[in-house]
């Protein structure tokens, strides 16, 4: 794919709820990795626009599919909370959407507003910092520590408008604008603020905006405050979830995805009564969202869910090479690594597919020069990078050993693979690999 310049102005004369200017941006792939807006933007309206090639899938895919599920998923979260009585709803609902309300949930419109706790490092309600800091965030921060909310609403409202493309600042203006309003309505939204920062930032963008609306259609008088979870550490994951916990005014999460932290989180809170709307605790069926036990669906919708991509990935080898020789490169110490490994190996047969060698990145001394190398004498001709999120910097290394190469190979990867940092640090490395959304 040829590198693309965005401004954050689209050209295309649609409308891009929540984007605004930036400095010229230079892009490998579909989307800006500053604002979002997808390369076609930046054409003007009535020229042929090319079409996006990382990524392919059966059933279609976004690149911003984290942050499409998201929004809908605060809607709902609100909706769960409030036992359906939020006006507010059926203003940004989709005509076909309805949600199955839970009135024990319900927190009492009398409760007064608590003063912000002291939480540990992982979680913030405007106190403390996750993303880039300005003098102007810290001076919010600081007064928000403070519960001086007046000049709270101050320094992060000049911070916004200082950085319209930092969602942190936005959302915690709002929080302080609830604090000053009394009574919020709280809830938590888990991303990888400091693991993959560009990627928590392009799905707080989404918040921000959802945020932004629903306080501005209030009438209630009740303001929506997001809490801010970095999700980044497995490790720390269960210790996280239990300061949510024990934070009772937060009233239920959104986020969280299926590596093995999420899922020690997600029991956690499931054990402790407390709401949350992810992957793996979500079901439609027709036009309602259900929430469903982690324990009963968490193996089956991996499964499933990894089933596709296999499939999609597998297929799309085939069309590229017949019967295609497949080299793998995964990580053991990710569950789902290993299972999408074993997805794409279920698949080859159906397509006639040869598999010529599997290497595990996450031995000591792993050489990506030399697995590609060994892998091209092998005489495999695509490598599927079946690696998970935390494996990025591995997976840039393998595309530029790639790309050094005389014949180099086609790389394919998971969704995991899709974000910021990729786009960045790959460069023109990455430029033709595709990554499967099922």
């Amino acid at each position: 794919m040829s590198s693309w310049t965005c401004d954050g102005v689209p050209k295309d004369g649609k409308q891009y709820p929540g984007v605004s200017p930036h400095a010229p941006q230079n892009n490998t792939g579909p989307d800006c990795i500053i604002c979002g807006l997808p390369r076609e933007a930046m054409e003007p309206s009535g020229s042929s626009k090319p079409g996006k090639t990382v990524m392919t899938g059966s059933n279609g895919g976004s690149a911003n599919g984290s942050q499409q599920w998201l929004i809908p998923a605060i809607i709902a979260l609100i909706i769960l909370l409030l036992g359906g009585g939020v006006g507010a709803f059926f203003l940004f609902r989709s005509d076909d959407q309805a949600i199955a309300p839970s009135p024990s949930l319900s927190p009492s419109p009398t409760t007064p507003s608590p003063t912000t706790p002291s939480n540990g490092q992982s979680i913030s309600r405007g106190e403390k910092l996750f993303l880039r800091s300005t003098p102007k965030k810290q001076e919010g921060a600081d007064a928000f520590s403070q519960e001086n909310w007046p000049n709270a609403i101050a320094a992060y409202k000049r911070a916004a408008e200082r950085d319209p493309n930092d969602p942190e600042s936005r959302i915690y203006w709002h929080n302080a604008q609830a604090k000053q309003a009394g009574n919020p309505i709280t809830i938590a939204v888990a991303v990888p603020t400091s693991a993959i920062p560009d990627s928590a930032a392009e799905i707080l963008r989404g918040v921000a905006r959802y945020q932004t609306e629903y306080n501005q259609s209030s009438t209630s008088g009740r303001l929506l405050e997001v809490a801010i979870i970095d999700s980044s550490d497995p490790s720390t994951a269960p210790n996280v979830a239990q300061e949510v916990i024990n934070t009772p005014e937060i009233l239920g999460i959104v986020g969280y995805g299926i590596d093995s932290g999420s899922q020690a989180a997600l029991k956690q809170y499931e054990r402790a009564g407390v709401t949350v709307l992810s992957p793996l605790t979500t079901s439609f069926q027709g036009s309602t969202l259900k929430t469903i036990p982690i324990d009963k669906k968490e193996d089956e919708l991996l499964v499933s869910y990894l089933q596709a991509v296999g499939k999609t990935l597998t297929e799309y080898a085939a069309q590229k090479q017949p019967s295609p020789n497949i080299a793998i490169f995964y990580n053991s110490d990710s569950r789902y690594s290993q299972q999408l490994r074993q997805e794409i190996i279920n698949s080859l047969p159906e397509v006639k597919g040869n598999l010529i060698k599997e290497i595990d990145i996450s031995y000591s001394g792993f050489d990506a020069n030399s697995a590609v190398t060994d892998v091209q004498n092998s005489g495999g001709r695509i490598a599927i990078l079946a690696m998970s999120k935390s494996k990025v910097s591995q997976a840039v290394a393998i595309a530029k050993a790639n790309q050094n190469n005389g014949f180099p190979l086609l790389l394919m990867g998971g969704d995991e693979l899709y974000n910021a940092d990729i786009l960045r640090d790959g460069g023109d490395a990455i430029a033709d690999i595709v990554l499967a959304v099922p």
